[in-house]
Parts: structure tokens; sequence; C-alpha cells
């Protein structure tokens, strides 16, 4: 049997039994990852506990925000502090008022195999105190450092019950009967979950998405213009720096690192691309392999694989007709008229470099009228001279100079 059968508080009955469905947001995957980090980071002491507010519509339970706790032991067993809880939960409320946000459930940190009876405490207050159909929403740090692409999220979610333990079958031996109900232990139950991001949410994680493709180790300029200038020597006239060949190079390498907006635009673009495609690769793979170790009956003869029988896996149906229904969309994403598709990004992409030859010109142009502009400058001051050094005495004639934006190209 697994980790999760031996887990005396995982409750044996399936999750499709009761129905309910939760939904989770991204902020508040945000938000416990954050907290997560910092407290590991920090090396702070105490477990992590926190909150989560949402909405419940029927057998539907959404998750939309979330918030830290405090905890405080009191005999061996750690729990919310009921003033501190109250009032954040109160100005949650008054915060989020439009939908109405109510408290859902909790989240902590886990092992894989469930949930342990050191939650018990807390949980069993907030069902007594706040809300009888609670949640537990379990983070699994060991699975977090796992960078398989497209693997599962690292938590689970729970939904407690009450539950009478079900007698074990033991042969051979009498049992004495028992008059009464047997007693009713708390126990959990695995939910099914999905994520769903709204509008608003979006704008956080597109900037989220861009701060990730943006870390990496460049020092601001504040700091990188310091260290020029520590290593720049002062002439002895204190006119301005000298520094030698190998530091302005060095300078000049550091400039170069400095990222601009647009850059850092594209790479996080670049970024989330790369990542879809790695996703996408690895879907594809798995479905090649289910493919592949299918019974020999369920594929031709020129597909057939040489494995032992106990290596095929199991044939699924409706999988099947997902893999077929999907093979079949993808005539769809081929135009009709291949021809007419490839002439017209021929005509885009020519539009493009066109415009960008346009831009090319066009600075071009700038950069030229700025040299004349400053050629007629200097051609100026060289008449104006020379005609004073040949008549000292007509220092009161004027002259007509021609203005710096006479001269045009």
């Amino acid at each position: 049997m697994g980790l999760i059968d031996q887990n005396p508080l995982i409750s044996s009955q399936k999750s499709s039994d009761s129905g309910v469905q939760a939904v989770l947001h991204p902020l508040v995957l945000l938000t416990i990852s954050d907290y997560i980090t910092r407290h590991t980071l920090r090396a702070q002491e105490g477990p992590i506990v926190g909150a989560m507010i949402g909405q419940q519509n029927g057998r539907e339970i959404t998750i939309e925000h979330a918030f830290e706790c405090a905890t405080v032991v009191k005999d061996g067993n750690v729990l919310l502090q009921a003033d501190w809880f109250g009032q954040r939960l109160d100005q949650m409320k008054a915060m989020h008022k439009s939908p109405q946000l109510d408290l859902v459930g909790w989240y902590t940190v886990l092992p894989k195999s469930g949930p342990t009876p050191s939650i018990l405490p807390i949980h069993s207050w907030i069902l007594s105190e706040h809300n009888e159909s609670s949640l537990l929403l379990a983070f699994h740090p060991e699975e977090a450092v796992q960078r398989a692409a497209g693997s599962k999220l690292p938590l689970t979610v729970y939904e407690s019950n009450y539950e009478a333990d079900e007698p074990k079958a033991e042969q051979g031996e009498d049992k004495e009967m028992q008059d009464g109900d047997p007693p009713l232990k708390l126990k959990f139950r695995e939910l099914p979950y999905s994520v769903e991001t709204g509008e608003a949410e979006m704008i956080s994680m597109d900037f989220v998405a861009r701060g990730a493709g943006n870390a990496t180790v460049v020092e601001p300029r504040e700091q990188k213009r310091a260290a020029a200038k520590s290593v720049a020597e002062t002439d002895p006239k204190g006119k301005q720096p000298v520094k030698a060949p190998e530091t302005q190079g060095k300078d000049h390498d550091l400039q170069e690192l400095v990222l601009s907006r647009e850059d850092e635009e594209m790479i996080a673009a670049l970024t989330a691309k790369a990542n879809a495609i790695k996703m996408l690769q690895s879907r594809v793979d798995l479905l090649s392999t289910y493919l592949e170790r299918l019974p020999p009956s369920y594929l031709s003869p020129n597909n057939a694989t040489n494995l032992a029988p106990g290596q095929h896996t199991t044939p699924s149906h409706a999988i099947l007709r997902s893999i077929q229904a999907l093979v079949n969309r993808l005539s769809l994403l081929v135009p009709a008229d291949t021809k007419a598709y490839e002439q017209e990004m021929l005509s885009e992409a020519n539009d493009v470099q066109l415009m960008e030859l346009l831009n090319d010109v066009m600075h071009s142009v700038t950069e030229a009228r700025d040299v004349g502009r400053k050629y007629g400058i200097v051609e100026n001051a060289k008449g104006h001279s020379k005609k004073l050094l040949d008549n000292p005495g007509g220092l009161g004639q004027t002259f007509n100079f021609s203005g710096t934006g006479d001269l045009a190209i």
C-alpha cells in the first residue's frame, strides 16, 4: 500500500463522493511561495501557517486571496492567535467587499504522505469558530525542487469530515458485539482543483513574468558608476580623470551589460515562449510514449514495439478518443490556400523590412543634418575671425551671418 493509505488521517472515501471542487487563483500561489521563501531565507522559527479567503458557490469553492497568520504555542500545540486572527480577517473582509469574500480554509507545509496530528488543533479551532467546511491546502516543499517541465503543482487540497473507523476483518476469532455507534474521528479527503485566472490578476502575473525574465546578476547603474569612479585616477591638474586603457575597456563592458527596457521586455517574451515550447514538447513526448507502449492489438504491424507484456500500458478509450480528436483538429491549423498564405506572409515580411530600412534612412538624414549644422557654425566662426584680423578698425560694422538652421541637406 502507498503512504497515503497508511496515514490514519486520510479518509478511505473517494473525492468524487462529495462533489466539491476547489478553484485556485494565481495570487494565492504567489503569496504562499513568497511566504515560504522569506521564511526559509531568513531562517525564521515556527511553522508556516496562513489563511485563505474566497467564495463558495454550491459545490465549488474559489480560493482568491491568502494572508499570513501569527501562531502561539500552548501546551505543546501550535494554535492561532485568536485576537490577531479575528482582526486580520475582518480587515481582509472589509478590503474585499465586491464580491464579498469569507474564510474558506488555511494552508501550511506538509509532507506528501498527508496531514499530520500536529495540524489538528488549528484545523479543529477553525472548524468550530469560523467555517465548518474549511479546506486545507498542503504545500509539499520536497516536490517544489523538482523542475520537471509540465509537472504537477507541489500542493494538495483537502476537505475534512468526521467519519467512523471501518472495522478490520479478523479471521479465525469471534468478535464481541458492541452497542452504539463507533466514535467519529476527523479525517481528510483529497479534492480535485483547477487554476483560474481573472482579468485583474493578469496584470500581476505579467509583472511577475517580466521580473522572472529580468532576474539576471546585473548590478544597478549607480553601483557601476561608483565602481568606475573608484577605479579612475585623477589628473594632477584636476581637470579630467585619467583612465588606463584596460579600465576604459572594463567601463565599456559594464555599460554594455545594462539592459534597456525594450531588451528586458524582449527577454521576458522569449523566456515565456521558450517555456511554452518546452512544455508542449514534454506533452507531445508523453503522448508518443503512451501510444508506443500500447498492446500490439492496438497498433499497426509497422508501429509495433518489442516490449515485454508487463511494460505495456493499460489502454484507456477516453484518452485514445481525445488523442484522435486532437489529431483530427491539426488539419485546421494548416490554411486551405497555402500559396496565398505564403504570399501574404512574404508581403508582411517585406513591409516590416521596408519600415526598418526607412527608419535607418531617417536616422542617417538626421545625423547628416546635425553634421551640416555643426559644420556651418564652425565655418561662420572662422570667417568672422578672419574678417576681424583683416579689418581691425571695422568692429562697429554689422555682419549678416547665416543661422545654424539655414544649411539644409
